[in-house]
């Protein structure tokens, strides 16, 4: 063990009593809390929680008193059963503190936390972080930072705790930081800052600066608004990862092999050239020109690097600034007493940060104060314990007290990267941007740039072509220098000619080689994506994985929530009753009553316990929205808040909320819809306030707010009172309202005798309460529809996308909801929650095709929903915007989370942001990613033509000729790449969605990228040029009109080049259109860059033909004609019959796609079945295969690293690994008829021994197999020679059979299923 470790001595006797147990950020709100903490002493009790006449929570300051600090009980209970080591999540105690359930407090218990003198000792290569130039701040950033990494009370004490920082960093607790500060006067040294301190100890003495080491913060360039302070602690901004200089990239792009052997064969050609220019004797008048094929190649493919280099340098730079917009977003924060949101880039050391459910920490800092604040640091420090959070003053009171407990289970660190899982409460920051620990983390990374499927598809693909044309060249090469070797002994010419001779054969080959290699397919892809993602941000989706962008183009179903994304999330309260007597807005039974009539009649008391219902049991609070005063909070809660103000006489809610103690806080949870608040009344008493779901709070109601015109008197809740509240919820609810209950209970005492405690003794069970609750009224909430969302709906369903409902609402407001967008139809299903879980798989199966709307639904029935739609085939697209969407939004194929209702989670867990929460984004979504799938078979359809035409030519022509030249020279070829590898990626690849792109039906799961109708034009037009070209180059004189001199070899040469580039330019226009369509004029309008492209290659070859025909061996020009080489006829018959390329391909679009799927043979159909879906990674499916299947994935994965080359480098492994050999959840594709097991209700209930029943559906999507017994066996019940045997056995098998006979690991596993299952 390393004696440089501390040794802790760990008490098992009691536990701490954690801190969190307070109330909702209870300075920042006002609140006064029950404690059972003792004073503190006259000396710290003056200034320990200063005030500020900018706080507009707290009116007036509030003297300490031991009721303002947050309730510690004595009564201590044992953390449950877990074994105490430490790990990062645990508080580092130094070495010497024992704790012993047998050893009284004593003096010097605590000593090594107060006198540990390497509490801020530097770390070895941090002493940078330790020096600062002119500090006007007690700390420094490195003493900040030895509270955590790892965390240390030691340092926390030695910093003087959380009074001791926030002196130190000159910020107030309460109030925030001023944000009218800027250059700071004065000074404040530690000892100043520290002095409250019982134990005074000296700072451990600095080493000096290392060699070579700038002293931080020596330059006084930053201005303006918090000046030092962003000079010393800088703020909340991780400095730019550099780039790739355009160089680098351009070298990358350099080295790929073809280009590197083609460059080889330019140098031996350009030698030979300038050898044969200036060594050779030439007759009068001939060109001395040999040299300029090989600078011509040479600028081909410095062209081609250039131009393939800059587009990847700006599809760099986006991709950049999308990250940077992506990482951006808005966090609570105190400054000058007001709450506001801030960028989490401004969060500056000292600013006091609000904490929410669902948060994801930003900074680093030290829990103030909170109610029952636990963090998952799982992502921050690797510990996977929820941690329980204690504010710093409690945990500084402990260490100065001689706690008789173990202070390592006090933690009052927030730690950067933390997500917040339960509670509320306020910390302040103490490390930002760079010297925080998630910052730290991040700086270390390097992600990889992400690989989309459709780019996995396409290099499938490339592969095969280059395959292709690497076959196709190698022929070419065996067939010309057998010619060359045959005809050498006849050669008369020098053996530099013959050399020369046997160089350009070689060019010619590594030329169709190159024309062969699509490497514009990865190109079209980023470009595509790069367009759309930008654009698409524009319509308010920012895309965070790159996949969802054309994953959302197939999706078949979404999965809406109502609130906030149907709706527009603007609650107002439009109807109610307090009791069953006083009514108002419209219900069944009464007129329209305005609110101001029914309230005049209500008593003072009345009034009093609604306003305390509504202002004090809510997590909404006062603050600026776009300069504008209003309340920030959840929608529910703003809109009673407002009804409180305008009709209840509200004054604000920071006065409410200091009026009363509150003696405990009950959050809301989605499982029980409902929270409440226990607070202190006149007579020493408690009061139980709660609002929730209508339905749940009647359901625990005995009593019934009689009359509140006379005031707060009950009665009995009657059958009759009761079905006259039900009959308002449900008049209300018709209406399209959510319904807010709002119920109370008195209590004589605090806590009530027979009430049970929360297992860390400090609350009381909020089972235990909510009962025996008197009725107080039913509001109901209106939340009207966004504009547009009906038509969305109707969009989507004509494009073969059901929209379903999932919502917490009740089942009749959400009918009525769906009635209203259009997503309820008649044959609909509405469905709640409850009822789904609770069927069989086999029922679940058979009711989603009709399902509509799931109401009173958990995340986990949107989760289960999203499952079964995914294993019956479908593409399924999810919104949430809470933490408990998560599991749904991971397990959807696309997770769109709510950019400004959602949490920092629900983001993370989404692959798109929805920036204005509108469901009509959605749409914008799918059509963005339909254009960018058909932007990629756009320009895949339009390569494919090329390829097919330029190597059967070249082959055909090459093999021709005597002497071995193709009619297509070298060069010529590389300006046919050009073309297709940029330009036409760049026209075809930035068309915007048109609004006909949903007229046609989403591609299933796993469909292969061309489809029959792309291959129909393919064919249709390569075989056209091929017939034109051919006959041009044979045919000759004997098809060209009738001239004298006849037209020469070089002529027809140059006609045939010129003709097959103007195809090209022509057939770039009918691939506009995939489908059977004619009109390929739609939205031409709307991409200039696509007309000006086609602009530009016209133009380019123009002058290719007129002044560079040495470079591309152009005819010289007849007498007569000027400059033109080839004369008014021969254009002519180019342009012509690149033109006709557009009708004759309306005339492959007349052939029925039918016709061309007879014509296709069936081995190959049968090999594009098994072309592989885009799956998402589902472990539970993997778990039910054996366990060396299980490890081969991770040896497969190890073996795909060492795939080298360019386009190896871009494989992707389009299924997961986890999926790579699970079964086909496709019914199209699989060969099993027989589900999962699934286990029944009643076999939950038995006992273990148990076999579960198995569920078969009919009809229904096939799934996975039955495990056989042998497959149910654990990890740990098998013997350790099987385990180590059987993935390298089973590892071997699937190599030697893949070499053998091109054999699918799926498919051979889904045989070995079926033949195991038939034996069963």
């Amino acid at each position: 063990m390393d004696s440089s470790r501390p040794t802790i001595t760990i008490e098992t006797a009691n536990a701490p009593v954690a801190s969190g147990d307070a109330a909702i950020s209870p300075r920042s709100l006002g609140l006064q809390l029950n404690t059972d903490i003792p004073p503190e002493p006259k000396d710290r009790e003056k200034d320990a929680h200063p005030t500020s006449p900018h706080n507009v929570f707290m009116p007036s300051p509030v003297n300490p008193t031991p009721g303002s600090f947050l309730s510690v009980p004595d009564p201590t209970t044992q953390r449950q059963d877990s074994l105490e080591t430490i790990s990062q999540g645990d508080t580092i105690v130094p070495s010497g503190s024992s704790f012993s359930s047998n050893k009284k407090s004593t003096g010097s218990a605590e000593e090594p936390i107060m006198t540990d003198p390497n509490a801020l000792k530097p770390d070895a290569g941090k002493e940078a972080d330790f020096h600062v130039h002119d500090n006007k701040f007690a700390f420094v950033p490195g003493e900040l930072n030895k509270m955590f990494d790892p965390k240390s009370l030691a340092a926390f004490y030695a910093l003087g705790g959380l009074k001791g920082i926030a002196k130190g960093l000159r910020t107030d607790l309460e109030a925030g930081l001023n944000p009218d500060e800027s250059l700071l006067d004065g000074t404040i040294s530690y000892d100043e800052a520290t002095a409250h301190r019982i134990t005074k100890t000296a700072k451990s003495p600095v080493p000096a600066l290392p060699e070579g080491h700038q002293l931080r913060s020596a330059d006084n360039s930053h201005t303006g608004s918090f000046a030092d302070r962003k000079r010393i602690f800088c703020d909340n901004r991780l400095p730019e990862k550099k780039g790739k200089s355009l160089l680098q990239i351009m070298w990358i792009t350099y080295n790929d092999k073809v280009l590197i052997l083609l460059t080889i064969a330019a140098v031996i050609s350009l030698a030979i050239g300038l050898y044969e220019t200036f060594g050779q004797t030439h007759q009068p008048g001939e060109p001395k020109i040999e040299w300029v094929e090989g600078v011509a190649i040479i600028a081909a493919i410095a062209i081609v690097v250039l131009v393939g280099s800059l587009n990847d340098y700006q599809k760099e730079r986006q991709f950049a600034k999308l990250n940077r917009k992506k990482s951006d977003r808005y966090v609570k924060v105190v400054r000058s007493g007001r709450m506001q949101e801030l960028s989490v880039y401004d969060i500056l050391v000292g600013d006091v940060v609000h904490l929410e459910p669902g948060d994801m920490v930003p900074v680093d800092g030290v829990l103030i104060q909170g109610f029952n604040v636990k963090c998952d640091e799982s992502q921050a420090t690797g510990e996977s314990d929820i941690i329980k959070k204690t504010p710093g003053d409690q945990v500084f009171d402990a260490i100065e007290q001689n706690s008789n407990v173990s202070l390592k289970k006090f933690d009052p660190f927030i730690q950067s990267g933390a997500r917040i899982m339960e509670g509320v409460g306020t910390f302040v920051c103490t490390s930002t941007g760079i010297h925080s620990s998630y910052g730290r983390t991040l700086m270390s990374l390097d992600e990889e740039v992400e690989m989309t499927p459709l780019q996995g598809k396409l290099n499938v693909i490339a592969t095969y072509i280059a395959k292709i044309g690497g076959a196709a060249g190698l022929l070419l090469f065996i067939v010309l220098f057998i010619k060359f070797l045959a005809h050498l002994p006849k050669n008369k010419a020098t053996p530099s000619e013959k050399g020369q001779n046997f160089l350009e054969i070689f060019i010619v080959v590594v030329t169709i080689i190159v024309v062969a290699v699509p490497e514009g397919l990865p190109l079209a892809v980023t470009l595509a994506l790069a367009f759309a993602t930008t654009r698409m941000i524009k319509d308010n989706n920012l895309v965070r994985h790159l996949k969802a962008c054309e994953v959302m183009g197939n999706a078949t179903a979404i999965c809406s929530d109502k609130t906030g994304t149907l709706t527009q999330n603007k609650m107002q309260v439009v109807s109610g009753s307090i009791g069953t007597s006083h009514r108002f807005g419209k219900d069944n039974d009464s007129e329209d009553i305005t609110p101001q009539e029914c309230v005049a009649t209500l008593t003072p008391d009345a009034k009093k316990l609604l306003v305390q219902s509504i202002a004090i049991n809510s997590t909404a609070f006062e603050g600026d929205q776009d300069g504008v005063s209003s309340f920030v909070g959840s929608k529910t809660e703003t809109a009673l808040l407002i009804f409180a103000r305008d009709f209840l006489g509200m004054a604000s809610v920071s006065e409410e909320r200091a009026k009363s103690k509150v003696l405990q806080i009950i959050p809301f949870d989605s499982g029980r819809k409902c929270m409440g608040v226990v607070i202190e009344t006149a007579n020493g008493g408690a009061r139980l306030l709660v609002k929730g779901a209508s339905e749940i709070v009647l359901g625990q109601c005995s009593q019934l707010l009689s009359n509140p015109s006379k005031g707060i008197e009950c009665c009995d809740m009657t059958g009759a009172n009761a079905n006259t509240v039900l009959s308002l919820i449900d008049s209300y609810a018709n209406r399209s309202l959510r319904t807010i209950g709002i119920a109370y209970r008195d209590f004589d005492k605090w806590p009530a005798r027979g009430l049970r405690r929360s297992e860390d003794g400090n609350e009381v069970l909020f089972e235990d309460m909510f009962h025996e609750m008197t009725f107080l009224s039913v509001v109901g909430i209106q939340d009207p529809l966004r504009p547009g969302v009906p038509e969305a709906v109707a969009l989507c369903q004509k494009a073969g996308v059901t929209v379903r409902m999932v919502t917490g609402d009740n089942k009749v407001t959400a009918a009525a909801i769906a009635k209203e967008c259009g997503i309820l139809v008649p044959g609909g299903i509405v469905i709640e929650g409850p009822e789904f879980r609770n069927m069989s798989k086999s029922e679940q199966y058979e009711i989603i095709p009709k399902l509509a709307v799931m109401a009173r639904s958990s995340p986990e029935d949107k989760r289960v929903l999203v499952k079964r739609l995914k294993e019956k085939g479908e593409i399924v697209a999810v919104t949430g915007d809470g933490t408990n969407d998560a599991p749904a939004l991971k397990t959807a194929d696309v997770g769109f989370s709510m950019g400004i209702a959602g949490t920092e989670v629900a983001k993370e867990a989404s692959a798109i942001i929805l920036m204005d929460d509108n469901f009509t984004s959605i749409i914008k979504a799918l059509k963005w990613g339909r254009a960018v799938n058909d932007a990629v078979k756009r320009f895949l359809q339009f390569q494919l033509t090329v390829n097919i035409t330029a190597v059967i030519l070249t082959f055909v022509s090459a093999c021709a000729n005597e002497d071995g030249a193709s009619v297509l020279t070298a060069v010529q070829l590389l300006w046919v790449n050009l073309i297709m590898d940029t330009l036409a990626a760049l026209a075809l690849a930035t068309d915007p969605p048109h609004d006909s792109i949903l007229d046609r039906k989403p591609e299933p799961r796993g469909a292969f990228i061309i489809s029959l109708t792309m291959w129909k034009m393919i064919l249709g037009q390569a075989l056209y040029q091929l017939v034109v070209t051919m006959i041009l180059y044979f045919g000759r004189n004997k098809v060209l009109p009738s001239i004298t001199p006849r037209y020469t070899h070089d002529e027809v040469a140059t006609l045939v080049f010129n003709t097959f580039v103007w195809m090209q330019i022509f057939n770039q226009w009918n691939n506009r259109r995939l489908d059977n369509g004619f009109n390929i004029l739609e939205g031409v309008t709307k991409n200039p860059l696509f007309i000006g492209i086609n602009v530009a290659m016209c133009g380019l070859q123009v002058l290719i033909i007129f002044v560079a025909g040495p470079v591309f061996q152009i005819n010289d020009p007849r007498p007569g004609n000027g400059r033109d080489p080839q004369g008014g006829a021969l254009w002519a018959i180019a342009i012509i019959l690149g033109f006709l390329s557009i009708p004759f391909g309306m005339i492959i679009r007349l052939v029925p796609d039918a016709v061309m799927e007879k014509l296709v043979p069936s081995f190959l159909k049968n090999r594009a079945s098994r072309v592989p879906g885009l799956t998402v990674s589902d472990p539970e499916a993997f778990q039910k295969y054996p366990l060396e299947y299980q490890e081969v994935r991770d040896e497969l994965e190890f073996i795909k690293m060492f795939k080298g080359g360019r386009l190896t480098n871009l494989k992707f492994a389009i299924q997961h690994p986890r999926q790579r050999f699970a079964h086909s959840r496709n019914s199209s594709y699989s060969r099993m008829s027989t589900t999962a097991p699934t286990v029944s209700p009643a076999a939950t209930s038995a006992s273990a021994a148990e076999k579960p029943e198995v569920v078969v559906p009919e009809n229904t999507a096939p799934a996975s197999p039955p495990a056989t017994e042998a497959r149910r066996r654990s990890k740990s019940t098998r013997s350790r020679a099987n385990s180590a045997l059987g993935a390298p056995t089973v590892m071997a098998g699937i190599i030697a059979a893949g070499v053998a006979a091109t054999w699918s690991p799926v498919e051979k596993i889904d045989d070995d299923e079926v033949k195991e299952n038939s034996r069963q």
